[in-house]
């Protein structure tokens, strides 16, 4: 039986750990913590559309790859009774001023030469699909494909399919690693065939060829919660161009609403920043003037690892030790494909 170590115990690292051991490995997952990964804070969009940029065509064609295979990979987790909460609404993106609507503009050309599935709207269309947006909305694009997911649910979902296989987990903190062995800061020397390294914006100090390659990149995240009486949240991803500022509005059910996010370099700074949390709600409200009159139910803050060119790394780093790290915001929505990617070079091997 081949032992797998998996080193990151956030979606990533959770998933592979239960496709691993579903194909009959045994399987352990190292992580310091409990839930705060990226995941547990994440916005849950999954949306290679409207994340696309000029220059972003690689990972255009990666997300888009992955989002194919999303209905196929909540299916499977939703039959073993774990539902990961797929939300297949779709996503628009709205403007407030000349400025954003042009950015959008020029958004919509790019993707339409791309063949891409958008339609431009008055802000009178928008609001017509989606009541709650306000009169500040001035145009905008509806993108039907790009969708979203609870990404709290899908954590919840990845660590009970992943219990079911016999999984092990350690929350502990791993000192160093070489092909075959993990040494624990406080704790037994753990040995493996294999060791996947899927430990976000920590996975640099891990091991030599990710050093310089993955680096964290903070930002905010609020959760709102509707107060009875109040017009629900929008039923679709809501993403925004508020004076040159982004900022997205996931509904999670019809009583809530993750609004996020900032990015900035910070390193591992910890704590939220004050400025971040107010343009966050500043904007959002600037959208959907309702959300004024929520309940500001959570402020978080997470570690985005990015790499250069904005793309993951997947890949043996040596004979036994494999990378999947490096997703940046898209985590999410390149988990079904990175599984894809993992599975394929875990049955070739790294010789």
């Amino acid at each position: 039986m081949t032992r797998i170590t998996v080193v990151g115990g956030g979606a990533v690292g959770t998933a592979i750990a239960w496709r691993a051991a579903a194909s009959g490995a045994r399987v352990t997952v190292v992580d310091p913590i409990a839930r705060e990964q990226a995941s547990w804070v994440a916005g849950g969009m999954l949306a290679p559309v409207t994340e696309a940029w000029p220059g972003d065509e690689d990972l255009l064609e990666l997300g888009s790859e992955s989002l194919a295979r999303w209905p196929e990979f909540a299916a499977t987790l939703a039959a073993g009774g774990h539902d990961p909460g797929l939300h297949t609404e779709g996503t628009v993106v709205a403007a407030v001023d000349y400025a954003d609507s042009d950015e959008l503009t020029r958004l919509a050309k790019f993707l339409g030469k791309l063949g891409r599935d958008v339609k431009a709207l008055s802000g009178r269309q928008l609001r017509a699909l989606e009541p709650s947006l306000g009169p500040a909305v001035r145009s905008g694009l509806s993108v039907p494909g790009d969708l979203s997911v609870d990404n709290r649910r899908l954590v919840g979902a990845l660590l009970a399919a992943s219990q079911s296989y016999g999984v092990e987990r350690l929350n502990a903190t791993v000192k160093s690693l070489t092909p075959g062995e993990v040494t624990l800061a406080h704790g037994p020397v753990l040995t493996a065939d294999v060791i996947v390294i899927a430990a976000g914006s920590w996975s640099a100090g891990l091991h030599p060829a990710l050093e310089g390659v993955v680096r964290p990149l903070k930002g905010e995240i609020l959760r709102l919660r509707r107060r009875i009486g109040l017009m629900s949240p929008p039923s679709r991803t809501v993403r925004g161009v508020v004076e040159g500022r982004h900022v997205y509005l996931v509904p999670r059910g019809n009583d809530g609403v993750v609004v996020g996010a900032t990015q900035y370099e910070a390193g591992h700074e910890p704590g939220a920043l004050v400025g971040g949390v107010r343009d966050l709600l500043d904007d959002a409200v600037r959208l959907v003037p309702a959300l004024a009159d929520y309940v500001l139910s959570e402020v978080g803050f997470g570690f985005r690892p990015a790499t250069k060119d904005n793309l993951p790394v997947v890949r043996w780093l040596e004979p036994g030790v494999l990378a999947a790290t490096g997703h940046g915001r898209n985590g999410l929505l390149l988990l079904p494909g990175t599984l894809a990617e993992v599975a394929r070079l875990l049955a070739e091997g790294s010789a």
